[in-house]
């Protein structure tokens, strides 16, 4: 894809789509910070997911709905963003971890959805974003989220990811009984398999980039319980407050990082996006 500059502060991508208001890109580059910020994410979202529910006191339906009500005006200020900023992108991904482990805790708790019917629906729904997505705007690139419509595109499509990895882990954790630190290995050689067919098979960028994006979840997952359930259950017994806020800070601080360094924006997108 081409991008044709017209002036330090506008200019033109040749496969944006017509009637739609051309910004810069809004997510960052895919570079080991983003990965490692993702996983993260991901346990974030499991411990404050389960210290939520334990700890508010309002239920699993409640703390989901408050959650919800959080996760939509962050999103809204990232829309209303012109260019990608680490704080406001990060947080929106923090928050969708947490809303999509409560999505799906919601079916399978509260609902009595079993977990494959859960993966199946999340899995079916992801799809059809993918699709309409594609159909629509003609990729599914992370490195053209440059309008409206795409930048909606893409979110929808990262909630169902996060909901899709909390239930497909939940799912293979059930089944073979591996416990969490197996899990987490298992998930993480998954990923490395794609990275390997990525880079030396050349599977194709986008694929790859959106399966190791689903198999980071149940990854960051496996990593958190591990690490915050008792030792009798097979975990080293932080606890999910102790858990959340290490992890928070490693997140934080990485994110004042990128925000000052600038390191995962774009070349591109550094000479034309403000400062």
């Amino acid at each position: 894809m081409t991008e044709t500059s017209e002036t330090p502060g506008a200019y033109v991508r040749s496969g944006a789509a017509p009637g739609h208001h051309l910004r810069w890109n809004k997510v960052p580059e895919v570079t080991a910070y983003f990965w490692i910020i993702k996983v993260l994410c991901t346990t974030v979202g499991e411990t404050a997911a389960d210290f939520l529910n334990s700890n508010l006191g309002m239920g699993l339906t409640g703390v989901s709905l408050l959650m919800s009500a959080v996760l939509a005006v962050v999103l809204v200020v990232q829309f209303r963003t012109k260019a990608y900023r680490p704080g406001v992108y990060w947080f929106a991904v923090a928050l969708i971890s947490i809303v999509g482990t409560l999505i799906s805790d919601n079916l399978t708790d509260n609902l009595g959805v079993s977990l494959t019917t859960c993966t199946t629906v999340f899995a079916v729904a992801l799809a059809v974003v993918f699709a309409v997505w594609y159909r629509r705007e003609g990729t599914l690139s992370i490195h053209s989220i440059d309008t409206v419509s795409r930048e909606a595109y893409y979110w929808l499509a990262v909630l169902f990811t996060f909901a899709l990895g909390t239930a497909a882990g939940d799912l293979v954790a059930e089944k073979m009984a591996l416990g969490y630190w197996v899990s987490a290995v298992l998930f993480g050689l998954a990923i490395a398999a794609v990275a390997v067919a990525h880079f030396a098979l050349g599977l194709n960028a986008v694929l790859s980039f959106w399966i190791a994006y689903i198999l980071t979840r149940p990854l960051g997952a496996s990593m958190g319980d591990y690490l915050s359930q008792p030792t009798g259950d097979g975990g080293l017994g932080l606890g999910t407050t102790v858990t959340s806020v290490l992890f928070l800070a490693v997140i934080l601080a990485l994110v004042v990082y990128l925000a000052m360094t600038r390191k995962d924006v774009t070349e591109s997108e550094r000479q034309l996006s403000p400062q």
